[in-house]
């Protein structure tokens, strides 16, 4: 089905794991002292950093992305096409 297909799987066992996933990942930042307040105020602060680093930040990140994305998307392409050829492949017919 393509729902699944788009999903990953079930929706109703996405929607499940991606609220399990959410309430551990909730308590580890309340653990590491990180509010919902909070961290929309760091955001902000790194937005406004970022900002008066002036365009050579985005220039130097940028770069980085292109030089990992040199490796990276293609041994995603990878993975996805080899992923795809065994999900056929495993079909019942």
């Amino acid at each position: 089905m393509q729902r699944d297909r788009i999903f990953g799987g079930n929706p109703l066992g996405v929607i499940i794991r991606l609220v399990v996933l959410s309430i551990v990942v909730g308590i580890v930042l309340s653990a590491l002292g990180i509010t919902f307040d909070n961290l929309f105020w760091r955001l902000q602060l790194f937005a406004q950093r970022l900002y008066d680093m002036g365009w050579d930040a985005v220039e130097w990140a940028v770069q980085y992305f292109l030089l990992g994305a040199i490796i990276v998307v293609p041994i995603w392409v990878i993975a996805r096409l080899v992923g795809g050829a065994r999900r056929r492949d495993d079909r019942p017919r």
